[in-house]
């Protein structure tokens, strides 16, 4: 029996792609970077179809900065790595080219793939020998594949056109997270998808429509099937732009919080649910990470995961040794990052008092300036005085001036 998702795609194939010509979009070769530009007419002479694709072409699309500007093309990697000198490839299972520009750039360029076939395919084909699993494969079969509407699109350097096969220009319009295919099997055959979802949502602030969010709330359990490191990396995905209230509100309303942190979930139900402590917390975060980045720092993954734990405390250290190793334990978070943020969590009992001369040898600790960090967060959320944690600011400063 043919796998569903096989069914869906030979529908599509039926079907032509909306092409958007310049007129009708906003894309304009002056915000795509310039090397991604030098890609794609390198490909492009050399006879290969090459494409801006991703997420590059949806900011581009809503008027913002993309972070990075991703290739398609249906040249391999091996003619890829030929036809660029600075061009590296990586990966096993499906190889991708890097192709590297001063400042540490890299342009990834992937050959188009298509879905590994099902068993009615390898019977329908096994006169023709054998097949690869993941194999290459056309623009369309790539936009199929491809896990929501608005990461669908295409953007055309030679016509400067937006190609859409999947109706994600009609779900940019509509500020709309929709699943590619039937969202049930998508999530099952990749749960980290989720995650993904609730990340989109939350950092475009779109809305998730409603199969692709009732597949969420059914299937959230399958998220404890998927890979550890993914589910790690995906989930300080959550916590950048300032939008990780958002972002653990979706995890929490799906049930994903509660299969990966049981016990922050049960603290947030415990505090009450939609009102509780845990969103001040993580809106105060999302405020001070906004604050950090247009001074051009940013939060560490260490003051992000205390945190998130804000609901879970009891105010004893033991406690916050506990919620901390859970994580720990479901999530495999990198050592530095653990101990560091137990470590935080600690010092507010530390830095609640005045830094008593000659006995502040903390402000001499590697994590003080997280732990300054961690502190003013909670101390505001709370909305309790800094006057003493100001104090140790200061402290820092002058032996810091004196060093100098």
């Amino acid at each position: 029996m043919e796998n569903t998702v096989f069914g869906f795609l030979k529908k599509a194939r039926k079907r032509k792609p909306a092409v958007y010509a310049r007129a009708e979009h906003c894309i304009s070769r002056k915000n795509i970077d310039p090397d991604a530009l030098k890609v794609l007419y390198r490909l492009s002479s050399l006879g290969y179809t090459a494409y801006l694709v991703g997420g590059g072409v949806r900011d581009l699309l809503l008027g913002r900065t993309p972070k990075d500007f991703d290739v398609g093309t249906s040249a391999s990697p091996l003619e890829v790595k030929k036809a660029f000198k600075n061009c590296f490839l990586i990966g096993r299972r499906f190889r991708l080219a890097h192709i590297r520009f001063g400042g540490g750039k890299i342009i990834e360029t992937a050959t188009f793939r298509r879905e590994s076939q099902s068993v009615g395919e390898i019977i329908e084909h096994a006169a023709e020998g054998p097949f690869e699993d993941n194999t290459f494969g056309t623009p369309e079969t790539d936009a199929y594949r491809r896990d929501f509407t608005v990461n669908g699109l295409f953007y055309d350097i030679d016509t400067y056109s937006v190609i859409d096969w999947v109706g994600g220009m009609k779900d940019l319009e509509k500020r709309t997270i929709r699943a590619i295919g039937d969202p049930d099997i998508r999530f099952r055959e990749d749960p980290v998808r989720m995650m993904r979802a609730v990340k989109f949502s939350a950092r475009l602030g779109f809305t998730i429509e409603k199969k692709t969010m009732a597949a969420m709330k059914r299937h959230h359990a399958c998220i404890l099937s998927a890979s550890i490191p993914r589910v790690c990396e995906e989930l300080f995905r959550l916590f950048p732009y300032g939008r990780s209230e958002e972002s653990f509100r979706l995890m929490w309303k799906t049930g994903m919080l509660a299969d990966l942190l049981p016990s922050l979930s049960k603290a947030i139900d415990a505090t009450g649910g939609e009102k509780s402590r845990e969103w001040k917390y993580l809106k105060t975060l999302d405020g001070y990470e906004l604050m950090m980045s247009e001074k051009g720092f940013e939060v560490s993954n260490a003051v992000r995961a205390a945190v998130l734990m804000g609901a879970a405390l009891t105010g004893t250290d033991g406690e916050g040794r506990k919620v901390m190793q859970e994580m720990s334990a479901a999530l495999k978070i990198p050592k530095a990052t653990y101990f560091g943020a137990v470590l935080l969590i600690e010092s507010r009992r530390r830095l609640s008092a005045p830094p008593a001369k000659g006995k502040a040898r903390f402000i001499h600790n590697r994590d003080f300036l997280d732990a300054l960090d961690y502190n003013r967060i909670m101390l505001r959320a709370e909305k309790k005085s800094e006057k003493i944690l100001n104090e140790w600011s200061d402290l820092y400063e002058e032996k810091k001036g004196n060093m100098q």
